[in-house]
């Protein structure tokens, strides 16, 4: 189950929280039965010819020859490393790249091509274009596939087929507009698992990783979830966040906290209360504002959740905050907003 909490603290030593519950993913499901032998094949429409998606399948000399070199590479969980594209927030954009080859695109900037689609579009025009189903099936490698969509998926990150690549909408429920695109090979999306699966055959897997690989994942999880975030605000004409290093300390200690104990809440048994991590760390804040969530896929994908709360949203847009730090362990995420005081 996916869970996600927002609190914010001030001056005062006001607190609130809300409460959400996103969706369960089941992995292991087994064969359904009596399967029909013809999987379904069709495709609501060809693959994009132009924009993001036609980098998926393309080499890394491609990749290059387009984007130019990557502003950094950050380690994923799936086996490929996300390019990162963020010099310009407009154009913000990560290719996840697996030997020498784009597997994935998450595009976020609002001067991107994501043909066939735009970013903030209505879903109204996107829902009267596309055809968008409630189960994906298909076939990789002799094994057979199919993801089911709940009415929640079908609303704010539907799954559409197009040509040999699927495109995952993440949809701004309360601007009724298209956020952000993700595009995927099918390995990637089967490896990723974002809607309940159910197959037959052999189920294509990750292999856990090590400590050390951990780390890197989750450091540069952080710095994408600090990215997207600003790609956000700016989105809603708010100010970008900057980076503070001790915050991000106190954060990512709570998300270890919560992994340690298998705790999830705003409160630590033994740290205590936001305020009380940021007093313990030193941390000198006029407001200040938390939010947390566990078992998402990854960074992309927790914050278009976070987004879509009322709480975290107002985290995520609140004009007071200065600053951010984002704390990663494993997959618990933590941000810690704070308001600084002027010098």
């Amino acid at each position: 189950m996916t869970i996600g909490f927002y609190a914010s603290i001030n001056e005062n030593g006001d607190n609130e929280v809300l409460i959400t519950d996103d969706h369960t993913l089941e992995k292991n499901k087994s064969l359904y039965q009596n399967q029909d032998s013809n999987i379904q094949e069709k495709t609501s429409a060809v693959r994009p010819v132009s924009g993001m998606g036609l980098l998926v399948g393309q080499d890394i000399t491609y990749l290059k020859g387009v984007l130019g070199e990557p502003q950094r590479i950050d380690e994923s969980l799936y086996g490929y490393q996300w390019y990162i594209y963020n010099s310009d927030y407009s154009s913000y954009v990560q290719v996840g790249v697996e030997n020498k080859r784009v597997v994935t695109v998450f595009a976020i900037g609002e001067n991107l091509d994501v043909s066939p689609f735009k970013i903030g579009q209505p879903i109204e025009e996107i829902f009267n274009t596309q055809s968008i189903n409630t189960n994906i099936d298909f076939e990789f490698k002799g094994n057979s596939y199919r993801f089911e969509l709940n009415d929640t998926d079908l609303n704010i990150r539907p799954l559409i087929r197009l040509g040999d690549i699927f495109v995952q909408l993440y949809i701004d429920q309360f601007t009724g507009s298209l956020s952000s695109v993700r595009f995927l090979n099918e390995e990637t999306l089967i490896k990723q698992r974002p809607y309940e699966l159910v197959y037959s055959g052999e189920l294509v897997e990750t292999a856990e990783p090590s400590e050390e690989m951990w780390r890197a994942i989750e450091q540069g999880t952080e710095k994408e979830i600090l990215d997207i975030t600003n790609v956000m605000r700016i989105r809603h004409n708010v100010k970008s966040l900057k980076w503070d290093e001790d915050t991000s300390a106190v954060a990512y200690g709570h998300s270890k906290d919560m992994s340690d104990n298998n705790d999830f809440s705003h409160t630590s048994k033994q740290f205590g209360s936001l305020s009380d991590r940021l007093e313990a760390a030193e941390v000198a804040y006029k407001s200040a504002g938390e939010n947390i969530a566990a078992n998402y896929i990854d960074g992309p994908a927790v914050a278009e959740g976070w987004l879509n709360s009322k709480g975290h949203r107002e985290s995520l847009l609140n004009e007071d905050f200065t600053h951010l730090g984002v704390g990663v362990y494993q997959k618990y995420y933590t941000q810690n907003f704070i308001q600084k005081f002027e010098d």
